[in-house]
């Protein structure tokens, strides 16, 4: 292991415990990557409330509660679609036909039925995820196809025109608001579910004989959430409520993050993206698990078509363009490895929400499109070269 004098000031990578050591500091790549995009977003949301400081809102309109709410029912279609596919990524494939996918399952949604979304989602994703896993053809090209192919298929079926929803509970699916007093609950139930877990990680150290951690940090890992679901109830309240799509992104990132991190189907993901070979030889079923992957994304981007064709109203033939790269994007951005084995539910996340933070600060700003586009490409080329370097040193 590389090892560094106590004095020295010079930052190096242990490969094998994956650790920059500064000083008497030492800190996971993975958890510096992590603070870097939280400063990254934290410099983004002051930037726009600045440049959105005006006569009617003197302290900016970008962190106003009725934006924020806005901006995270755009955040919630994107997080979905990126929790999903996370799963795809750790093991080492890829789906740009997501965005395609996603107007045709919403497009369907909205004629017969809404669980004909989802239905539609898994029959795409496991067709998919079946050329991919047993006719050995690479992901990039079955979903370059995909990405054409049912974009044909929604015009045709839609003759290119808009399809107005209908059904008033799949219109509340997009623009529902929790009730005061259920964000009020929201929120109590939160924060015993964050005690709860600080609880149960200091048990579990001790029974593994590890450190456990002093009391100034097990009271900082229980007070800061705390107070950032408060903040974030009271100010979702200020402007009516939680949105019920934020609600719908919570429990799909409980239950992406439940998969990934204990199970074994997740651990078996994260094995196959690592090393196939290896996993092979060790008995895993590739095959079953990468089509498994596809389904699981094609699940979710059935549930994004319901929250996004809710939001807007109708369903156009022309819905979910170019999401499957803010997918990607939100995923790299957040730490997910395009070469397989390596990213986490929260790091998707956290890329969901500055991508979000970008589209809605430069619309605030009337940025023109083509600027906006020049932008989120040299971000998510930033990111995965920010990535790459951090593969070299280790």
């Amino acid at each position: 292991m590389t090892t560094v004098d106590r004095d020295d000031e010079a930052s190096l990578v242990s490969p094998e415990l994956g650790e920059t050591r500064l000083g008497r500091w030492r800190v996971s790549t993975a958890a510096l990557r992590a603070y870097t995009m939280v400063f990254a977003l934290i410099a983004i949301w002051i930037f726009f409330q600045w440049k959105t400081v005006s006569d009617l809102y003197p302290y900016g309109l970008f962190l106003h509660p009725v934006n924020l709410a806005n901006l995270l029912k755009q955040m919630s279609v994107t997080g979905v679609l990126a929790v999903g596919m996370l799963f795809v990524i750790v093991a080492r494939q890829i789906d740009l036909s997501v965005g395609s996918a996603l107007g045709l399952a919403g497009g369907i949604a909205a004629i017969p039925a809404l669980a004909s979304a989802i239905v539609i989602g898994i029959a795409v994703g496991a067709l998919q995820g079946s050329l991919v896993a047993y006719a050995n053809i690479p992901s990039f090209i079955v979903t370059l196809g995909g990405l054409l192919t049912w974009r044909g298929v929604i015009l045709y079926l839609s003759k290119g025109e808009t399809i107005p929803v209908r059904l008033p509970v799949f219109r509340q699916l997009g623009v529902a608001l929790l009730t005061p007093a259920s964000g009020i609950a929201l929120a109590a139930v939160a924060i015993v579910a964050v005690i709860w877990l600080t609880i149960r990680r200091e048990r579990a150290r001790r029974r593994n004989d590890l450190p456990g951690s002093g009391t100034a940090a097990i009271v900082a890992r229980i007070l800061v959430p705390s107070v950032l679901i408060v903040v974030f109830i009271y100010m979702m309240n200020r402007q009516g409520g939680v949105p019920l799509p934020v609600i719908v992104l919570l429990a799909v990132a409980i239950v992406g993050n439940f998969l990934t991190q204990s199970t074994t189907f997740g651990r078996y993901l994260y094995a196959i993206g690592s090393n196939p070979d290896a996993a092979r030889l060790s008995g895993i079923d590739l095959r079953r698990h990468i089509l498994a992957a596809f389904a699981l994304l094609g699940a979710l981007v059935g549930i994004a078509s319901l929250l996004h064709t809710g939001r807007v109203g109708s369903a156009s033939p022309d819905a979910g363009t170019l999401m499957e790269l803010d997918a990607i994007a939100a995923c790299v951005i957040g730490g997910t490895s395009l070469m397989g084995g390596r990213g986490k539910v929260s790091g998707a996340l956290l890329g969901a929400l500055v991508m979000a933070s970008l589209d809605n600060g430069m619309s605030l700003l009337s940025v023109e499109n083509a600027t906006q586009y020049i932008i989120k490409g040299a971000v998510l080329v930033a990111a995965v070269g920010f990535d790459m370097a951090g593969r070299r040193k280790s």
